[in-house]
């Protein structure tokens, strides 16, 4: 399973990613992945990888504050990013582990920490200076390992397009051949696999999509005493703010509410049922009030520099939309799919390397079976 970051839904086409376009023209296709609010980049990654809504599974956004522990969750974060105990539901490769089936991952969100105190069989702590065929040989090196050691599950990720979406948008150049790169990294991956003769099947999934901002109109939350008494965690699309009684929530909400401007305030308590979010937050780890930003609007980040591309936003935006590709002898040809939720791709992987999911998930095998060869 390969997770190109931050891919639009549309960027094949648009950007002339002719390997994928190729292979999944052959395999299944769906029209577009939606994926989980908050639509960044550490909630969906492991949505894919636990099949749960970011509520449910602990990671709520890639920053943020956790009441019980009186800790703070950031993406660069080591200590926190390495630390299990901050991520729920039960990850693929736990599952795959569990019931003695090994496991390798080339960076994904979670693999570098002990979950449950099990890690993948094979794993690297993630370096993004590690070059592109060093990383693919390596999975030809796992494929080619006698049968008791060789993984059945590999997790693998490409950062570069979200980071070049990031720096220049989501239309520039610098975006085609970020995707161009990966196309072509993914096409000389299946060329090595397919020497080896194994029956492998490649999911290719990514966590968001990516819109253009206005880097002139900065949204910045007003200044009032009647925040002083909240922990406000920043962020680019969405704010929280966490309070410490209902008394100051209430306040702040009301200012906030009152000086809305290119972004909608919400209580924890009234956020959109479909984001299945701040009604649901198992972990208590959702602000008192989460503050988020209209399409093509961010917040300003004190010190830093504007970037054009943005995602965080809701997850309905059709510029938040993922891709879900696959191919292999487990699929169905020329099939394509409607739109779907980004949480029913963990019972599919489950399904196909024959794994008992041993726990309760949002995600429904009934979504995604019928793109599979019946067995």
């Amino acid at each position: 399973m390969i997770s190109i970051d931050g891919f639009r839904y549309d960027y094949a086409e648009k950007h002339h990613a002719q390997n994928l376009l190729r292979l999944s023209g052959q395999g299944v296709r769906a029209t577009a992945m939606q994926p989980s609010f908050p639509s960044l980049t550490f909630p969906n990654h492991y949505t894919l990888a636990t099949g749960m809504y970011p509520a449910h599974h602990g990671l709520v956004d890639n920053h943020f504050y956790d009441r019980k522990r009186d800790a703070i969750y950031k993406v660069g974060n080591r200590d926190a990013v390495e630390d299990g105990t901050w991520y729920g539901g039960l990850p693929l490769w736990i599952l795959a582990e569990k019931q003695q089936m090994v496991s390798a991952s080339y960076f994904w969100v979670g693999t570098e920490s002990a979950i449950q105190n099990i890690r993948p069989t094979y794993y690297f702590k993630y370096q993004e200076k590690t070059g592109i065929d060093q990383r693919i040989q390596q999975v030809v090196n796992w494929l080619q390992l006698p049968v008791e050691q060789r993984p059945h599950l590999i997790t693998f990720y490409f950062p570069e397009v979200d980071h070049m979406g990031h720096s220049y948008g989501p239309d520039s150049d610098s975006v085609k051949n970020a995707v161009q790169f990966v196309d072509a990294a993914i096409g000389r991956m299946q060329e090595a696999v397919n020497k080896l003769n194994l029956p492998v099947n490649f999911i290719i999934v990514s966590d968001h999509g990516m819109l253009r901002v206005d880097t002139e109109r900065t949204l910045s939350l007003p200044d009032s005493p009647a925040l002083k008494p909240l922990r406000i965690v920043p962020g680019g699309e969405k704010i929280m703010l966490y309070g410490n009684n209902e008394a100051d929530i209430k306040t702040a909400y009301d200012f906030l509410k009152q000086h809305e401007n290119h972004y909608t305030v919400y209580l924890k308590k009234e956020t959109p049922e479909r984001w299945h979010y701040g009604q649901e937050d198992v972990y208590n780890r959702i602000g008192d009030i989460v503050v988020v930003a209209e399409a093509n609007y961010a917040f300003g980040m004190p010190g830093k520099k504007m970037h054009p591309g943005h995602h965080g936003f809701d997850n309905n935006l059709t510029d938040m939309n993922a891709i879900f590709m696959a191919w292999g002898p487990a699929f169905k040809t020329n099939t394509r799919i409607a739109t779907f939720e980004n949480i029913h791709v963990y019972p599919l992987v489950a399904r196909i390397l024959g794994l008992d999911i041993t726990q309760p998930i949002d995600g429904k095998i009934e979504v995604l079976e019928p793109v599979l060869n019946q067995q």
